[in-house]
């Protein structure tokens, strides 16, 4: 029913102005034309993310969002270098690499938005 469907990622935020400023300058999404009240709504590759204020803002305690980008190393530097901050996380047959979560051939990163939320980088 829903497997030939696109799904939308949904983060809820406490202040849209900042949450626009790093998904938009420090993450590079590009919003799209169609926004409603209340929203925020970026191009992220052929999946879109929708943005939205919501008290519960932060309160997922799990990854909200997974971008998978090939060289996590080059876009951990990239993401450092304007301000972003990595978690560090004792997973089980995971080492660790600096702020690259490793195993095997698989390579993790994850970092939180202003409000919390978690999201993470993968090699693919």
């Amino acid at each position: 029913m829903l497997g030939d469907k696109d799904a939308l990622v949904t983060i809820a935020v406490k202040d849209l102005k900042t949450a626009g400023k790093f998904y938009e300058e420090t993450l590079g999404l590009k919003k799209t034309d169609a926004q409603e009240m209340g929203t925020l709504t970026y191009q992220s590759g052929s999946s879109k993310i929708l943005v939205y204020e919501s008290s519960y803002a932060g309160t997922n305690q799990a990854t909200a969002a997974t971008w998978v980008v090939g060289d996590v190393d080059g876009v951990v530097k990239a993401l450092k270098a304007k301000g972003v901050s990595f978690e560090r996380y004792d997973l089980p047959d995971m080492t660790h690499e600096g702020d690259v979560h490793v195993a095997g051939d698989l390579r993790a990163a994850w970092f939180k938005d202003p409000d919390g939320n978690i999201l993470a980088l993968v090699n693919g």
